[in-house]
């Protein structure tokens, strides 16, 4: 099965599906420095967060102090779907969001707002977004999908880039072999079982509970070739927040960097965290495959996202993502 983990009642195109569960964690640790010391803009910021394994650092971070002790007083939301992301952040009701970086890009290309990504989040590794199907499925290779119906969390997201991606190596065209079916997550499995969907593109930790329990074929990786640790996710605020804020993002981007080494170098601190915040059993836990979860901000490495979504044609022109970047403070 798989030994490593992205529990995603998922991320996956912020303007995407995913799903449920709760949000935890208490400051504990360091005290926190007084917010006159630090002049920070606003102490108080509200995060909206997918409670999937995307979002670890963030609850890390909270639960060890280290917000606190930048002065910052974090409350995370937890968001129902990735299509609430967005509107939670343009109505003023939260203040940071995971957001996924095609979902960004793409609305950004399109000038619907202006966002700053302040700090990188979640980045794929092999076997983290699998196509998979039924066991008593006939279809035995990624070739057999032709003319078939793949499941995946929204249209135009990163669910269909990636399994394009993997349908091209296999010489197969996206928009004219297959048709991709529009579906939370947590309702793939059924999808496949009632015949509305043949495969699904699917992530942690579905990907290890439908081969756990139901035996399910794994067809695929999608995030190989030009997708091989493809960047999936950062913090997103609006400019407008990043501009008039630029203490608080500070700190903010400091006391993440802080737990997110810990998420990117200590797996157990990742296995400990999830339970506070997700409603995946404790034995998926320890067997899902997680991802990379960068500790730095690479507007080269975002920019393959973007040069992607040009290629596939999700975007009509070149899209340059470095001024959506917020830089990174010195520790």
């Amino acid at each position: 099965m798989r030994s490593a983990l992205r529990g995603r009642t998922f991320v996956v195109g912020l303007i995407t599906a995913l799903s449920v569960a709760a949000c935890g964690g208490s400051d504990t640790g360091s005290a926190a420095a007084p917010a006159g010391e630090k002049g920070l803009e606003k102490t108080k910021i509200v995060i909206g967060a997918l409670p999937i394994p995307d979002s670890a650092g963030i609850h890390i971070a909270k639960a060890k102090g280290f917000f606190q002790a930048e002065g910052l007083d974090v409350q995370i939301n937890p968001l129902k779907s990735s299509a609430d992301a967005v509107p939670a952040l343009n109505g003023g009701s939260t203040d940071v969001i995971l957001g996924n970086y095609f979902a960004m890009i793409n609305v950004s290309a399109a000038k619907v707002g202006e966002y700053r990504f302040i700090a990188d989040a979640f980045q794929a590794k092999p076997n983290v977004f699998d196509l998979v199907v039924p066991k008593d499925s006939p279809i035995t290779d990624i070739k057999g999908l032709k003319g078939k119906k793949i499941a995946v969390p929204a249209k135009n997201s990163i669910g269909e880039l990636a399994s394009g991606n993997a349908l091209r190596t296999a010489g197969l065209d996206r928009e004219k072999d297959v048709e991709f079916i529009p579906t939370a997550f947590p309702e793939m499995w059924g999808a496949m079982t009632t015949g509305k969907a043949d495969a699904a593109w699917l992530t942690e930790p579905f990907l290890t509970q439908v081969q756990q329990q139901y035996g399910a074929k794994v067809l695929t990786d999608t995030m190989t070739g030009a997708m091989a640790d493809f960047p999936i996710a950062g913090w997103t605020v609006t400019k407008k927040f990043a501009d008039a804020n630029p203490k608080t993002v500070a700190a903010f981007q400091r006391a993440y960097a802080k737990a997110q080494q810990l998420a990117a170098t200590d797996r157990k601190e990742i296995e400990k965290i999830l339970p506070t915040y997700t409603k995946i059993p404790p034995a998926v836990i320890s067997t899902i495959t997680l991802g990379d979860f960068p500790t730095t901000l690479s507007a080269q490495r975002i920019q393959r996202v973007a040069d992607l979504m040009l290629e596939y044609g999700y975007l009509k022109e070149k899209f340059d993502v470095t001024p959506m970047l917020v830089p990174m403070p010195q520790q």
